[in-house]
This record gives structure tokens, sequence and C-alpha cells, in this order.
């Protein structure tokens, strides 16, 4: 079952691994969500878009990489964020559901 918002995402976080049928960047966002940054970071780094450059920005973010972080964010056009990491998590979640159709 696809999740139609941030909190039905949470909900699968129990999961041994995110539904076959998920969007890779969801999947990807899931592994970050499950604590898994190198799972997260393998997908994300094979999605050549702006979706995965967003990931990917975020994610060197979340490790402390401010310089390889802000490559990203640029390769995204997304400026370097002011908000917390859980801001950023739940506001690429509902990006991807909302881009998707999945979300309501």
């Amino acid at each position: 079952m696809k999740p139609k918002n941030y909190t039905e995402f949470e909900a699968t976080l129990h999961l041994q691994t995110p539904p076959a049928d998920w969007p890779e960047g969801l999947k990807a966002l899931w592994f970050d969500a499950k604590g898994d940054w190198e799972a997260s970071h393998n997908i994300a780094q094979d999605m050549y878009n702006t979706l995965g450059s967003w990931i990917h920005a975020y994610l060197h973010r979340k490790e402390g990489d401010r310089f390889n972080a802000g490559y990203w964010y640029g390769q995204a056009n997304k400026t370097y964020p002011e908000k917390s990491l859980e801001e950023e998590l739940k506001e690429m979640v509902t990006f991807v559901l909302n881009e998707n159709g999945i979300g309501g």
C-alpha cells in the first residue's frame, strides 16, 4: 500500500524493506528515515534528476558535509535550507507523494 501522506509513510517504517512498487525517491527517503544513510545514498546517487540531487544534498547535509551538500543543492536548484533535517525530510516525502500522484 502506498502512503497518501507523511503520517502513512512513517507508519511503514516497521517494515524490513520498502514496498517494491514505490518510486526510487520514496525508497531512498524511507531508508534514510530508517537510519540507513548508506542505502539511501546508494539510491540517490543513481537518480539522475532534480529529486535525486535534492535527496543527495540532504544526505550530505545530514552527514555534516556542507560543501558537498551545497553542490548538490545547486544541482537541485535549491538554496541551502535553514530548516531542520526532520522538516526537510517531511517536505521531500510530501513532494514525492504529490509529484507521483500517490498522495491525496
